[in-house]
């Protein structure tokens, strides 16, 4: 398999904005329950950007692959006013253990592997709202590899599987529901956040694509009328390296918690799978 992801900076911080992107890249892999191998650096920087930021930039990259036992073998750069990074990985998976989008089934229990709340932070940020320690847990957050959620899923063969980015939860939730032929029922109450988020969501500090996340998925999604336009929001916020929403049958909870709990992955349950199409969130 063969994927790629780069963006603008999402932190202030040269090294960390490397090493997220990088996490960020390799997600698609692992949320396919692949194992990256090798990467290529794509880097559109300023001409004036100062070396050391850019050699920062490229650290962070290869420190985040070496970690994940990627060997960044090259890559391409081209002079752009506005920064952007981010890599090209190839990984390989066993055909019979690929985690597909189509893969969940009514009953199965659905779990998320990092909080949400990281546009809605992160544009907050951009707006100088962002404390030190509101960029240290979303940074921590960011720079951390879905790796070890994956290897869960690899060792107890779950079927189905997709990371939660750009599209919001509900966004690629949605279209995971629709390729199982299937709908998911979430608990608000259950949904993960990182702590600044709330503050940031009531200062309405959504990036774009959160709102269009919402203008465009929300016609498949049912809410509780309890659920403040501020709480749809949030859920439908873009998010960069977000987690994993796996799809867990019932016969494998056991093991599963307990296979999360001794590789230390954070799981959250948030909902399950049931026959009725679409989606519904509930508190």
């Amino acid at each position: 398999m063969i994927t790629t992801d780069f963006f603008t900076p999402v932190v202030d911080d040269p090294y960390d904005y490397g090493a997220i992107a990088a996490a960020n890249s390799l997600s698609d892999v692992y949320a396919m329950g692949g194992v990256p191998v090798l990467a290529l650096n794509v880097a559109c920087l300023p001409a004036s950007l100062p070396i050391d930021l850019t050699q920062s930039i490229i650290r962070g990259a290869a420190e985040k692959a070496k970690e994940a036992g990627v060997v960044v073998a090259g890559g391409h750069s081209v002079v752009d006013d506005e920064p952007k990074f981010g890599l090209v990985v190839i990984g390989f998976v066993e055909q019979e253990r690929m985690l597909t989008k189509g893969g969940a089934n009514a009953g199965d229990h659905l779990f998320l592997t990092k909080p949400l709340g990281i546009g809605v932070s992160t544009t907050a940020l951009k707006r100088d709202l962002a404390s030190q320690e509101d960029v240290q847990e979303i940074t921590d957050w960011m720079k951390q590899l879905n790796e070890p959620a994956a290897h869960v899923a690899h060792d107890l063969r779950l079927r189905s599987a997709t990371d939660i980015t750009g599209f919001g939860l509900l966004g690629h939730a949605s279209e995971m529901a629709a390729a199982s032929g299937v709908g998911f029922d979430f608990n608000f109450n259950q949904v993960p956040f990182v702590s600044c988020a709330r503050k940031f969501a009531d200062a309405f500090s959504f990036p774009g694509g959160s709102i269009n996340n919402k203008l465009y998925f929300s016609e498949r999604v049912l809410f509780d009328p309890q659920l403040s336009e501020i709480d749809q929001l949030l859920l439908f916020d873009s998010q960069t390296s977000g987690g994993l929403l796996l799809s867990v049958p019932p016969e494998k909870l056991g093991e599963f918690h307990s296979r999360a709990e001794t590789l230390q992955v954070a799981v959250w349950e948030i909902g399950k799978a049931d026959s009725k199409p679409g989606l519904r969130v509930h508190l």
